[in-house]
């Protein structure tokens, strides 16, 4: 079988790396795609191009207005690219067609929403308390942005970077995942057809000494805007001890989702079943944990239950199909012997809880659903990131609290329940960056989202995210003719 052969994008040009690696495609577990390994040197010559584009050449000749209608074009070919790029994602991630495709078209608007952004930064005028002085303070681009993404969503996770380090006039090397990097060096091809100039947008990929290593401690990068596990964002903020740049962490979760005996069960339902199994449950905000008051935990169950075994498993390029592989084969043994581990301790299987040896080769596995008697069983602290749902029992408010927040993440929550007081007070006493009240993975441009805790800091979307790609300068002007007084005569 001839693989299919991607390019890194370096300072405007697509390159061969002196390494590659193959891709596998998780619905059939065979290689489909020869991927560039960047060498440090690599990473190292993606660096020396933003560094040299970020004060060279036209790039910070573009008003903010110019900047903007850059990323309005990229984000027109992103819509126009949508199902192509989606074919790829799907092909490389195991994501079903019929989201990834859906994704595109959404993320198409992060960027428009960046590009009005663009000349919406200024800087303020300060009245002080000094004779003749004119002060004002200016926003100017962080600096050289070091963006890091998973496999997972990558076109969504690089556009919360890229879009507001763009509109603020940074330059970016986007380092996709070793895991399943095709759509974003496909991507690639868009910056480029946009018009970006040479150096202003890199993208590579690599592994972790020579490309993750070299690129979060290079000493011309600035800021470092991070989506992935704990383990590897401890590594990158030790690396970011040599070149200090400031740094934004979007790490895990092992979100809950709150049930109240008022809720409508049909809709709490239909959102637990989105928020755990949609995208096989690989994301970072999947509701996987599950918090049920008592009194309805047997009827919920048995509508849960029958919704996972109704789940349409197949080819993820069937726009039928609602739920495709796991991304790799390593991500299956460790759902597998985390779920062992949690039944020995007690957990109790309803449905699900082994691979879909029914589809063949592929990475599938069952919707699975485990009932728990505590909190402190494998299934309930530890970070599946597969369709895997963990359920506990709660009798009131207070013990529901107590659930939702034993645990060291704290990224997202949902609360169902018709009692508008109730959403207000666990709103305020979840511990979590994200709450959502009678709905589930509900996101918008506008809209900021980050985690606390092991789940990371810092936010991204909404306005404020592009003065994180910022700084401010203060500028001083004496207007007076009078010349500086001597500071050595006393007046």
């Amino acid at each position: 079988m001839i693989l299919k052969q991607f390019q890194q994008y370096i300072d405007g040009q697509f390159l061969n790396a002196d390494q590659n690696f193959e891709s596998i495609n998780p619905a059939n577990a065979t290689s489909w795609a020869s991927m560039p390994a960047a060498s440090a040197n690599d990473v190292n010559r993606a660096v020396q191009a933003a560094h040299y584009a970020l004060s060279n050449g036209s790039w910070p000749l573009l008003n903010a207005t110019q900047r903007g209608k850059l990323l309005y074009r990229l984000a027109q070919l992103l819509e126009d690219n949508a199902d192509a790029i989606a074919q790829i994602e799907t092909q490389d991630t195991g994501k079903i067609k019929r989201e990834t495709r859906a994704q595109i078209l959404y993320i198409a608007d992060y960027y428009r929403y960046y590009a009005g952004l663009a000349d919406k930064v200024h800087g303020h005028q300060y009245p002080v308390d000094k004779q003749d002085m004119e002060v004002y303070s200016r926003r100017e681009p962080i600096g050289v942005v070091a963006a890091i993404v998973p496999w997972n969503s990558q076109l969504f996770l690089s556009a919360v970077k890229l879009g507001p380090a763009l509109a603020a006039g940074c330059t970016v090397v986007l380092k996709a995942s070793e895991e399943a990097p095709a759509p974003l060096l496909e991507f690639a091809r868009l910056v480029h057809e946009a018009g970006f100039p040479a150096g202003v947008v890199n993208v590579i990929t690599g592994f972790a000494q020579d490309c993750g290593l070299t690129l979060t401690s290079h000493p011309l990068v600035s800021r470092i805007a991070f989506t992935g596990g704990p383990e590897t964002a401890r590594h990158i903020v030790r690396n970011s001890s040599q070149n200090l740049a400031s740094t934004s962490l979007e790490l895990g979760g092992k979100s809950p989702i709150i049930i109240f005996a008022d809720a409508d069960l049909e809709s709490a339902a239909n959102a637990i079943v989105s928020g755990i199994f949609a995208a096989s449950g690989q994301s970072c905000v999947a509701g996987s944990r599950l918090l049920v008051q008592k009194s309805i935990h047997a009827p919920l169950m048995k509508l849960l239950v029958q919704k996972a075994q109704s789940i349409r498993l197949g080819d993820p390029q069937d726009l039928t199909t609602e739920m495709g592989p796991l991304a790799t084969e390593r991500q299956l043994q460790r759902i597998e012997n985390l779920i062992q581990l949690s039944t020995e301790q007690g957990a109790k299987l309803l449905t699900g809880g082994s691979r879909a040896h029914e589809m063949g080769k592929g990475f599938y596995f069952q919707p699975t659903i485990l009932d728990c008697d505590h909190d402190q069983l494998p299934c309930v602290q530890q970070e599946f990131f597969g369709p895997v749902l963990s359920v506990l029992q709660f009798e009131d408010e207070a013990q529901a609290l107590t659930l939702a927040n034993n645990t060291g993440f704290g990224l997202a929550s949902g609360v169902f329940t018709k009692d508008i007081s109730r959403a207000q007070r666990m709103v305020k006493k979840i511990r979590a960056g994200i709450v959502w009240v009678n709905t589930y993975r509900a996101i918008s441009p506008l809209v900021p989202f980050g985690g606390f805790g092991l789940s990371g800091y810092g936010r991204e979307a909404g306005f404020e995210s592009i003065l994180d790609y910022s700084r401010s300068k203060a500028v001083w002007i004496n207007t007076s003719d009078q010349p500086i007084a001597d500071p050595f005569v006393m007046r």
